[in-house]
């Protein structure tokens, strides 16, 4: 795909993927969420690829929407009537991919499902889709003139991109409502001491910082376990027992040890760096049911 919403620059094994709209403050459209998930699918493929920094370009990450466009501004068909049983059974026909599928829904679940760690810079506004764009990815930090919205009270719609599964387990569903309610804008400091982000830096150490976070998570790992991590993480702290994560536990752990575990094992007991092998394209384990 060539990108027209956004830039896809990798560099030293770190993908930047740079939203870039930046005279429309990088509003969403439904032509950036098909690239988006383009993005996030080709990085898990590519072995090159260890670790992502998703940030925005000019002094917006993302404003939301485009409300500029014509028609059904959010993409959708407004003839369809879609039920619950369309929405199980014909969830990738054309007619609900296309004009029922929320288009931030299907941006969140590709990155739910990426292979590497994702981390957001958010510079400036993160509003609406902007702000629960962020929620599937695993760390956040944000410039101190970043605003972050739950804003979709305000436009008579509901919270999105899956935003009602992640939002409470990152702040508690007490917290995940009120924002939801009053549909304020949050400051830096306010998102940061409700643990929604993780760091609050000067906009100039931004993307430093972030570059930062992402080399301790790639230097001397293997791109297996940390995937494996990531969804283990995920998945299995939404089961009901934790002999369901068990289950899981046991095969990743089983599969990693004669891997790249093997490897590792050596490099500590032999006192010198690990050199992993494994790549996440081809070698993923199936580990849940």
């Amino acid at each position: 795909m060539t990108f027209q919403t956004l830039r896809y620059e990798v560099h030293d094994a770190i993908l930047t993927i740079t939203l870039d709209r930046p005279d429309q403050l990088n509003a969403f459209t439904v032509s950036m969420a098909d690239e988006l998930v383009h993005a996030f699918e080709q990085a898990s493929r590519d072995d090159a690829v260890a670790a992502i920094v998703v940030t925005g370009a000019g002094r917006a990450f993302c404003a939301g929407m485009d409300l500029s466009v014509g028609g059904n501004v959010f993409g959708l068909d407004e003839t369809a009537r879609p039920t619950p049983t369309d929405m199980h059974h014909r969830l990738t026909d054309p007619p609900i991919h296309q004009g029922v599928r929320d288009a931030g829904g299907r941006v969140a679940l590709a990155i739910f499902a990426c292979t590497k760690p994702v981390i957001a810079a958010i510079n400036g506004a993160a509003i609406g889709v902007g702000a629960t764009m962020t929620l599937p990815m695993d760390i956040r930090i944000a410039s101190d003139d970043a605003r972050i919205g739950f804003v979709f009270g305000k436009l008579g719609i509901v919270p999105e991109a899956c935003s009602t599964w992640f939002l409470p387990r990152i702040v508690g569903i007490s917290r995940a409502l009120e924002w939801t309610y009053a549909a304020e804008i949050l400051t830096a400091d306010a998102a940061f001491e409700s643990g929604l982000v993780r760091t609050v830096v000067a906009a100039t150490d931004l993307l430093d910082t972030a570059y930062a976070l992402a080399k301790k998570f790639i230097t001397d790992r293997s791109p297996v376990a940390t995937a494996l991590a990531r969804h283990m993480m995920y998945r299995n702290s939404a089961q009901p027992h934790p002999l369901d994560a068990h289950r899981v536990d046991s095969l990743a752990m089983f599969y990693t040890s004669i891997a790249d575990g093997k490897e590792g094992v050596d490099a500590f007991l032999g006192k010198r760096r690990p050199q992993f092998t494994s790549r996440t394209s081809h070698q993923l384990p199936q580990v849940f049911g």
